[in-house]
């Protein structure tokens, strides 16, 4: 299944139904008297945030959601039946923009949220809605009220406990399929990874989930290799794991390039709990991984891990690291005592 992560929809709810203009007219009867029913209700255009779905590509091939208009009035004080409302179903995750691309309609965080985007019009009052003592044959009806057309966008972004950050080829599939089960592409050349990938990872009895997006290059802000246009998707995690490929001979400007587009992208982001690691140190000799390490720890200013995703070396130190950021940004509860390195 392909991935799509922002579409773009045309909503438009329901009409009411006009009021009918009718007079009861029965033999022997001698004063009938108006006897029109009202117009039905339009129906109403609403988003729904449910299980299994992990993509928007359903919104690529139909763009238009139109919800039906209610019937008219009848005579004998028959009302026409409402029109039947649509319901779009969204991943969770999905956020609902305006037109503009910035306005926040919804924010959909949880199944079963709904949302109205087009409320249906009323309908219209029938003839016999005007009659009083001074007007006991009204000829006038209400016609329905019109419905709301209105231009939308959805933009999903991953719900994930962790975001892995790194240049392309950083390692960063690798450790997702080493410590999960998740299947990323996983080959030797850069923007391996198109698509972000989730996946469930176990550690001392506790789980969380991992978001892998596709490799930053510098001056992705300014859309060089495929941009920024991921990194919506790690803007909900509460703990970013940023892995410096320890086979390059600059690993302190790798950690910076990165550091630099979340800045850019957005400072919130870039000030987001950050658990740094030297990664594929398996690679390494004694000599020059201590010299990578020693470099990187004096730009980062923090602790930085060693680990190797392809010989599980020092993961389960990560994974301890990451899960106390997580399990500190979630409310207390007493299974969720933080693991501090």
């Amino acid at each position: 299944m392909k991935f799509l992560d922002l579409a773009k929809v045309y909503i438009r709810s329901g009409g009411g139904g006009a009021g009918c203009v009718s007079f009861r007219r029965e033999k022997y009867i001698e004063f009938g008297g108006p006897d029109g029913g009202d117009g039905g209700k339009g129906g109403s255009v609403w988003v729904e945030a449910v299980d299994g779905l992990n993509t928007l590509i359903d919104f690529r091939y139909q763009q238009h959601f139109f919800a039906k208009t209610g019937q008219h009035g009848m005579g004998a004080q028959r009302t026409g039946h409402d029109g039947e409302s649509i319901t779009l179903k969204v991943p969770v995750g999905t956020e609902i923009l305006d037109e503009d691309e910035e306005t926040l309609i919804a924010d959909l965080t949880e199944v079963g949220q709904r949302v109205l985007l087009a409320k249906g019009g009323n309908g219209g009052w029938g003839n016999l809605h005007f009659k009083s003592s001074t007007n006991r044959a009204p000829q006038r009806a209400n016609p329905g009220q019109e419905g709301v057309e209105r231009t939308i966008w959805l933009r999903l972004k991953l719900i994930a406990d962790a975001g892995l950050l790194g240049l392309p080829n950083a390692g960063k599939s690798t450790f997702l399929a080493a410590v999960s089960n998740a299947k990323p592409k996983i080959a030797d050349y850069p923007f391996t990874t198109l698509v972000p990938n989730l996946g469930v990872v176990g550690i001392d009895g506790r789980e969380f989930v991992i978001a892998d997006i596709p490799g930053l290059i510098e001056g992705a802000s300014e859309g060089r290799g495929l941009g920024d246009q991921f990194l919506g998707h790690v803007e909900r995690c509460s703990v970013l794991l940023h892995l410096v490929d320890g086979t390059s001979e600059t690993v302190a400007e790798d950690w910076r390039v990165i550091s630099d587009e979340l800045a850019a992208y957005s400072p919130e982001l870039a000030e987001r709990p950050r658990v740094t690691v030297l990664n594929k140190v398996d690679a390494l000799d004694p000599e020059t991984r201590a010299e990578r390490l020693a470099a990187l720890q004096a730009e980062t200013g923090t602790r930085v891990f060693e680990m190797s995703g392809v010989s599980n070396e020092g993961v389960s130190l990560v994974l301890r690291a990451l899960w106390a950021q997580i399990a500190a940004a979630r409310p207390s509860t007493e299974d969720d005592t933080p693991w501090r390195p």
